[in-house]
């Protein structure tokens, strides 16, 4: 009841669309309970550094620039949705110094999963009984990995993200994003927590799999991902919700929990900030500069990523990149 009269107030004093009630009061519409009742749970590495981060604490830490030049001496959720396409949020300290916000080591979760830096869900109800539910995890660096005459690619800013489709409310389709693609898994041919998918974060790259252990990737896979049973992260402790509509492309506030919500619904934040088509990160350096140095295409450091609205949300097969979309019935397990 109390969380119920929180959302109503927050609700009348942000203009947030709401759903009527029998009496009369209105508040943001929820998630279906099944959309946190079967939301991934995911394994961070165990020798993880590079832990979740807060996007409302990363944009106190960034400027928008293009070129490297600056465009503006900050960046915030109300003026984050007016910027371009070509707009990088560039970080004020220089990433060979290795700023504390940038690896969040405090934000590692605790014994029950819960970590301070909210997690993004966006529900995106679709023709034929679909919803599907994105769950977004964010990381202010990115750390890639090497390989044979392979520079690792690092990066500040990561955005990565599972899918969860549902058909009339019952699971049936799991996808996780890893680097430039991604997999899709039958629900039922998923590993379990209590009921719920689960994955595994890999290693620095923050790539996500269906099992722990090794994965190869990269050109003639040269390149290891690796997984294992490290720190839980429950995303459903500590999110911020969003619906998408798939029609319009209009975000609203859907709820949230603990700093999630509060967050979302007393500092202001809205829903701008979701129409942000730039990078969330740097440019790629120019060779010399913070320490980059490049070996053909790959460079120690790269580009930062796009965020949720460039991850194809209207997306009508489970697949980020609709081409060639499998759905897996199996899991193969990662190399130990």
């Amino acid at each position: 009841m109390r969380r119920s009269v929180f959302l109503v107030v927050a609700a009348i004093a942000f203009g947030v669309p709401t759903l009527a009630t029998p009496f009369g009061i209105k508040v943001p519409k929820p998630f279906p309970k099944f959309v946190t009742e079967f939301a991934p749970i995911s394994h961070l590495f165990s020798q993880e550094k590079a832990m979740p981060s807060d996007i409302a604490v990363h944009l106190t830490h960034v400027v928008p620039q293009i070129n490297f030049t600056n465009t503006s001496s900050s960046v915030t959720f109300q003026s984050i949705g007016s910027l371009g396409s070509d707009v990088f949020l560039t970080s004020m300290d220089p990433v060979e110094t290795s700023p504390a916000w940038l690896n969040t080591t405090d934000n590692k979760p605790n014994a029950i999963g819960f970590t301070v830096a909210p997690a993004t869900i966006i529900a995106v109800e679709k023709p034929g009984g679909i919803l599907d539910a994105y769950y977004f995890y964010f990381y202010s660096f990115d750390e890639g990995n090497p390989g044979p005459g392979h520079p690792p690619g690092n990066h500040i800013g990561d955005w990565e993200h599972s899918m969860m489709r549902f058909v009339n409310g019952a699971p049936s389709i799991l996808y996780i994003s890893a680097h430039s693609g991604g997999e899709a898994i039958a629900f039922n041919a998923t590993i379990k927590t209590n009921g719920r998918p689960t994955t595994y974060i890999s290693q620095g790259t923050h790539a996500n799999y269906a099992t722990p252990g090794n994965h190869l990737h990269g050109t003639n896979n040269t390149l290891s991902d690796h997984t294992d049973n490290g720190a839980l992260w429950d995303v459903t402790l500590n999110y911020r919700g969003y619906w998408l509509d798939n029609d319009t492309t209009t975000f609203t506030m859907a709820d949230g929990t603990t700093a999630g919500l509060l967050e979302e619904f007393t500092s202001g934040e809205g829903v701008g900030w979701l129409n942000f088509k730039g990078m969330w990160g740097d440019e790629q350096y120019p060779i010399g500069q913070h320490g980059q140095f490049c070996d053909g295409t790959n460079c120690l450091f790269a580009d930062g990523p796009t965020g949720p609205v460039g991850k194809n949300l209207g997306r009508h097969l489970p697949c980020e990149h609709e081409a060639n979309c499998t759905i897996l019935t199996s899991l193969v397990m990662g190399v130990s």
